[in-house]
């Protein structure tokens, strides 16, 4: 336990001064504040006590008393000092906190946090964020990447965005994908609504209702869907969702699909029944390069939006809601617009490699 601090000597004059600051309409609400403190803390009153009434910490209290005895009323009229800034530590400090942070990680971690590179560089962690602030670090961000190593990838790309910014004439183009074992997720005790102050809630853990496995078209001029769920995602049922899309398409039209490398897409059956509808043409993106397929853009929205907050206690309510979801979305479609070139792709893909095989 702490001993109690003594009265707070002061004069009579620094007294009336601190006085005139507290009532005057223009003393900045800090000085208010710590005027006040040193008031109470002049009538006997203990910190906590003062803490209590001026809503503060003990710590702030305790700092203000101080400050109070040392220089006056002039002391507390200024902003207390603060640790090195990155403006008053020496250059080649700053350099090796940089570099530090750049080139080594803890003995204990994958990553420096401000307070564990703070603590082995000496300086708050405070000064350890601005320094990080003022050079673009932040040791805890990882971004994810993929480099496709698709031999035909500039073929493959040049192709796949050909068909997106020029289209053929008396086509439809469409991004084709499945998402399989999408799960019926049912939550282990009922949620709480949201209200007023309050977000919704539900638990951490689920029961498992078994899978579904949606395909689904997606029409990139008008931004309405295709789509079908199936129990499993093999060239069966991938034949059948062509033989929905041959049926939903209207006859005078070609088709044009954008799908990935799966093998159902290229199984020896699939040929088969695709070599028997010539209207039928196929554009497979790059391996490792789902991101080419709007489709997936639309799979994140379902996602986010239907699937994983949805309560399901069974496969067929799932499907039933992931068939709500497109009805509404063909109602009022929003097309996703692709804006990027060729040229801009490969000038990013190329800077990425060479940042990858520049040794750090």
């Amino acid at each position: 336990m702490w001993e109690k601090a003594g009265t707070l000597k002061m004069s009579a004059e620094q007294r009336i001064t601190l006085e005139a600051w507290v009532r005057a309409k223009t003393t900045p609400q800090r000085t208010v504040l710590r005027a006040r403190i040193c008031l109470l803390a002049a009538q006997g009153v203990s910190n906590n006590a003062i803490a209590s009434q001026l809503s503060t910490s003990r710590p702030t209290v305790i700092q203000w008393r101080k400050r109070f005895e040392e220089l006056g009323p002039p002391g507390i009229a200024e902003d207390a000092p603060h640790g090195l800034s990155p403006q008053t530590l020496p250059a080649e400090q700053v350099k090796a906190i940089v570099e530090a942070t750049l080139h080594t990680t803890p003995l204990d971690a994958t990553h420096w946090s401000t307070r564990t590179m703070a603590a082995t560089q000496g300086v708050g962690k405070s000064t350890i964020h601005r320094i990080w602030d003022a050079h673009g670090l932040q040791p805890h961000r990882v971004e994810g990447f993929k480099l496709s190593k698709d031999k035909r990838f500039v073929e493959k790309l040049t192709d796949v965005i050909g068909v997106y910014l020029d289209p053929p004439d008396k086509a439809v183009v469409l991004c084709v994908d499945e998402k399989s074992q999408i799960q019926a997720l049912d939550r282990t005790q009922p949620g709480l609504p949201m209200k007023k102050g309050r977000c919704g809630t539900m638990t951490h853990d689920y029961k498992r209702h078994g899978t579904t496995c949606l395909f689904a078209a997606l029409n990139v001029l008008e931004g309405k869907v295709i789509g079908s769920c199936s129990p499993r995602h093999r060239n069966i049922e991938f034949r059948k969702f062509l033989r929905q899309i041959d049926r939903g398409v209207p006859a005078g039209l070609d088709i044009h699909m954008i799908l990935d490398n799966y093998g159902t897409h290229n199984h020896p059956q699939v040929k088969a029944w695709l070599g028997k509808h010539p209207r039928f043409h196929l554009h497979f993106t790059p391996t490792s390069s789902s991101w080419l397929n709007l489709v997936e853009r639309w799979f994140g929205e379902i996602t986010r939006k239907r699937i994983r907050r949805g309560v399901f206690r069974s496969v067929p309510e799932l499907v039933a809601a992931i068939e709500e979801f497109i009805r509404v979305n063909n109602e009022n479609p929003k097309p996703f617009v692709w804006t990027k070139k060729v040229n801009d792709i490969l000038e990013k893909i190329a800077h990425c490699k060479a940042v990858i095989g520049t040794p750090h």
